[in-house]
């Protein structure tokens, strides 16, 4: 465990993460970043002594559509959008994929924990490298096999859909390659890589009490 706690002011050493055992890349006031062995995965932790500029963490589908919506100006897409509660805290996890050049996808998985004056957020860049889209290659023959998807005139039919919004057909879309069950047959694969590690962290994170007195974030 990355223990930071520092009592008498809130700040980036108000929260703690489990200690992964990488190599420290940045260590300043508003961000602590590592590197893991393979240099494959940054997890970061980010401090922004600021309110937030999200629209709200009541509604739900106001929420996907500000992320979407954000992640679209940089030819992303969407994975996951969810409202959870970690320790009493309100948390927004979310899955964000952006294609690489020439191919590849970059998955961008975080928790964010907003308070009235300031935020976290606790990110994960886990790019795909080498060879890419055997994920989707296995995944799409399996599910052609099964007649669960089809080829049509533009393609793949049924492969592509937003997670959320069946009616949304533009942009980078999810496939059905990437939903998690998928996860434990491809281990390495940089999206499984980046819910597991999320999924630790939002077991094992700790937060100091000076965070239990700072004013929520309502909106």
């Amino acid at each position: 465990m990355f223990k930071f706690f520092k009592k008498d002011k809130i700040n980036i050493d108000s929260i703690s993460i489990p200690n992964m055992n990488w190599n420290i890349d940045k260590n300043t006031s508003d961000i602590k970043q590592w590197i893991n062995p393979a240099q494959t995965i940054a997890l970061s932790v980010n401090f922004f002594d600021l309110k937030p500029d999200l629209p709200t963490i009541k509604d739900i589908g106001q929420l996907r559509d500000f992320y979407r919506n954000q992640i679209s100006n940089y030819n992303g897409g969407l994975v996951e959008v969810e409202m959870i509660d970690i320790k009493g805290f309100n948390v927004i996890r979310t899955i964000f994929k952006i294609q690489q050049q020439p191919t590849g996808m970059t998955y961008l998985a975080s928790l964010t924990i907003p308070f009235e004056n300031h935020s976290y957020v606790i990110k994960i860049q886990a790019p795909e490298i080498g060879t890419t889209g055997i994920r989707d290659s296995m995944i799409a023959s399996k599910l052609l096999n099964e007649n669960k998807i089809t080829i049509g005139d533009n393609g793949y039919e049924g492969w592509f859909s937003d997670p959320y919004n069946s009616a949304i057909s533009e942009g980078l879309l999810m496939n059905k390659s990437e939903e998690r069950k998928y996860d434990l047959d491809f281990p390495e694969h940089p999206l499984s890589n980046a819910r597991k590690l999320l999924d630790k962290i939002e077991v094992e994170i700790e937060f100091d009490t000076t965070l239990q007195k700072a004013k929520k974030f309502r909106r």
